[in-house]
């Protein structure tokens, strides 16, 4: 059976479910996909898998909420090395981080402010050159154990980062800079999470201007040291979702610009799809949790 665990709303209310081969939602008795992680998840999912059938019209959430944090890697893979130190000044600094044993960790988003699958993302607007960022992220329960993946584009501004690797927090931390979905593989159905293609495709006009592949095999950092580095000296009680780094970067003639889409497939998690505005379009005017 292939799982995949989804946070959706139905009638105004949000809820965790399963949503099973069949593409039926089970509901889950969980009040949040934190508790899950706080918890044990393994037992929960596959409990839930055998729940009640959702009957409503459903709207797919971000997978991520409560207390849980976005994480990323950098400079996981050749092709990132390379395109760090095209765009960068200083590009010793990153030559030097793809060989250490350190990784490199930024934190990119608090769960509220993710994009789920077709929601917006954004480009900012004091940026010549912004990108996806085609990542496989892996889902980690509060006590550091891997427990599933799920498909992040981690936008990001190269221009920004590669005037100065100290304006990496800009480059990568806006409105609409983080999408997750569109739900969580849980791991123990991933035959192997070194062996996963990875395709993205942006259309501008309906048509493909830029697309490429990758696939994990091309990984530099093993996905359990990644975490390792993340969980220490830190604590994560409702877990964390650690976006494990790229192998695509688009050439610097590229850039994403409002009005297109971004598609990002990893094989056995699923596909995100999301269209590309202003990052300013997407701050609220109240402000606060939306």
């Amino acid at each position: 059976m292939t799982l995949l665990v989804v946070r959706y709303q139905v009638r105004g209310q949000t809820f965790v479910g399963v949503r099973t081969d069949d593409g039926a939602i089970h509901r889950s008795d969980a009040t949040s996909l934190a508790s899950l992680l706080a918890g044990d998840f393994r037992s929960s999912v596959e409990q839930a898998a055998g729940g009640p059938v959702e009957t409503g019209e459903v709207r797919l959430l971000p997978p991520v909420d409560g207390r849980t944090e976005v994480w990323a890697a950098g400079v996981t893979y050749e092709r990132s090395s390379e395109a760090r130190q095209e765009e960068s000044e200083v590009a010793d600094v990153y030559a030097r981080v793809y060989g250490a044993d350190r990784p490199e960790l930024f934190f990119k988003s608090v769960a509220w402010r993710v994009a789920g699958d077709g929601d917006p993302i954004g480009i900012r607007t004091d940026s010549a050159v912004d990108v996806p960022e085609p990542e496989l992220a892996v889902v980690v329960a509060a006590d550091g154990t891997i427990v599933g993946y799920t498909v992040c584009d981690d936008v990001s501004s190269r221009s920004i980062e590669g005037e100065n690797p100290l304006y990496l927090p800009q480059a990568k931390v806006y409105a609409g800079a983080c999408a997750l979905g569109p739900g969580i593989r849980p791991a123990w159905e991933v035959s192997d999470a070194y062996d996963l293609s990875i395709a993205a495709v942006v259309t501008r006009g309906g048509e493909a201007v830029w697309s490429a592949e990758a696939s994990t095999k091309m990984l530099h950092r093993r996905l359990d040291d990644l975490v390792e580095y993340l969980f220490r000296q830190y604590d994560l009680p409702e877990g964390a979702i650690l976006s494990t780094g790229t192998g695509i970067v688009p050439e610097l003639d590229f850039t994403l610009t409002a009005g297109d889409t971004v598609a990002i497939t990893v094989g056995e998690v699923g596909t995100l799809t999301n269209p590309v505005v202003d990052a300013s379009s997407l701050i609220p005017t109240s402000g606060g949790p939306q």
